[in-house]
């Protein structure tokens, strides 16, 4: 690999035109930058100038590594500046989040991108089991988990609390179980998880989510409520989900005696630096989600 000190005295010679005004420049030796040309060409094993008393001529080698070294040495700098700089509203940056938090958020941080158009927001929707694996692989830069994680490499912090509605076609004014038996459930990425903290503690008779039929599944957030409109099962599902859904006189939502709300919480990597533009996506994260 070429070594990118000699490759920027080599390419300020040819500009200045000139060994002494050239280590001037560089504060350097006269002796200093030809000692770099020489290191150059040993390296490449050919001539790049020749030389005529105190002045010199490129070979076609030579001219050929400043044209390119010129452009390396731009994006060297270029490189330097922007590392230094670290801008807040610049740069890809990374989510993940289950479904529901994504229906609030994702638009939020699209307007924010309007705003800020250098600043470009990759929004995955996930279980929570994939957004955890996604912050410990480095794959995103921010997660958004409905769970504690156990992983070492994920670090949590809560932002939000949402509640868990249990919702039913429209006909059913106050679900027993034996109606929830027959409808059988609508299932979701979070459909077991859903239903164990709601219904554990509003039915004695629930154990897990396998004793009811699955009467259908949807990975779509907002495709979840359409087979329950349609009478075909109930769902749990966290309320700005439910809240999204269109066509909610087809369908009945309950919030039942004992209430759930699940924790929502920042996720990040434990041992990653975070930059400026991923630090602005968390704080309009936490401004849009404080209140959900």
């Amino acid at each position: 690999m070429i070594n990118p000190i000699w490759l920027r005295s080599f390419c300020t010679l040819v500009e200045v035109g000139h060994f002494t005004r050239t280590a001037e420049n560089l504060h350097m030796t006269q002796s200093g930058v030809s000692q770099h040309v020489r290191k150059l060409e040993e390296h490449l094993g050919q001539p790049l100038l020749i030389r005529q008393g105190k002045k010199f001529t490129l070979t076609s080698t030579g001219n050929r590594l400043y044209q390119e070294g010129q452009k390396l040495i731009f994006s060297l700098a270029n490189l330097e500046k922007r590392v230094g700089l670290d801008p807040a509203h610049e740069g890809i940056v990374k989510v993940a989040s289950p479904g529901s938090v994504g229906l609030k958020l994702y638009p939020h941080l699209l307007r924010m991108q309007k705003h800020y158009p250098k600043l470009v927001v990759e929004y995955r929707f996930a279980p929570n089991s994939e957004v955890e694996r996604l912050i410990a692989e480095h794959k995103v830069d921010v997660g958004l988990m409905t769970c504690l994680s156990t992983m070492g490499e994920v670090s949590l912090k809560p932002i939000a609390e949402e509640e868990l509605l249990l919702v039913t076609p429209s006909g059913i004014l106050e679900p027993g179980w034996d109606q929830l038996i027959e409808l059988g459930f609508i299932d979701h990425p979070d459909g077991a998880y859903h239903a164990g903290q709601l219904l554990s503690v509003n039915f004695p008779e629930f154990q897990n989510s396998n004793q009811f039929k699955r009467s259908g599944f949807s990975n779509q957030i907002n495709l979840i409520l359409e087979p329950v409109s349609m009478g075909l099962g109930f769902t749990v599902l966290p309320s700005h989900a439910v809240g999204a859904f269109k066509d909610t006189e087809k369908v009945k939502i309950h919030r039942l005696t004992n209430k759930v709300s699940e924790t929502l919480y920042m996720g990040i990597h434990t041992n990653k630096f975070m930059p400026n533009n991923v630090n602005t996506v968390i704080s309009e994260a936490e401004k849009c989600l404080k209140n959900i």
